[in-house]
């Protein structure tokens, strides 16, 4: 399946010179969808994956079935504010600004083998405050998994040496 003919690309969104890859109809196509989720899935089948960690909110649309697939956890990385018990957070800056992420202390614990999952790796400010804090945490982040990579924004520098698997690159 031509996963491309499912991403919508829309000129200056949000701002201008901004070309926004929307991931939309790739949701509203259910084949189409779950064959993004077996390919970002695929590379890690083998790997003793114990928990998944994404970001809100796109994050969390392929985390969840993608840690149904390796039948593990998943934890959510959310917005200050969202998550109820005790957090660790990491801040990083954006494409376009500046933000703050946080996950429970408790959601990953020494020994977890961790897959990170996204749906972009642009500039790679959010995939790495989560890096960061699964470190925090005594996790051992097995790999990324993103649907998206935009290379030009040389994201995958502020990863170090973390694995890094992609369905689409868009130059």
């Amino acid at each position: 399946m031509n996963l491309e003919e499912h991403i919508r690309a829309i000129p200056d969104f949000p701002k201008p010179g901004i070309v926004f890859r929307d991931i939309t109809p790739l949701l509203l196509h259910y084949e189409a969808f779950g064959a993004a989720v077996d390919r970002m899935t695929a590379p890690f089948r083998e790997s003793g994956i114990t928990k998944v960690a994404a970001a809100e909110a796109r994050g969390f649309l392929f985390g969840v079935p993608i840690a149904e697939r390796l039948a593990c956890g998943f934890v959510p990385v959310r917005k200050p504010g969202k998550l109820p018990a005790a957090v660790r957070e990491a801040s990083y800056e954006l494409e376009y600004g500046h933000d703050t992420l946080q996950m429970h202390d408790d959601a990953i614990r020494p020994g977890d083998r961790v897959l990170l999952v996204d749906d972009l790796l642009a500039t790679g400010g959010t995939l790495a405050a989560c890096v960061e804090m699964i470190a925090e945490a005594g996790g051992e982040l097995v790999g990324c998994s993103c649907l998206i990579e935009l290379p030009a924004l040389q994201g995958r520098a502020k990863l170090g040496s973390v694995p890094v698997e992609v369905v689409l690159s868009y130059d």
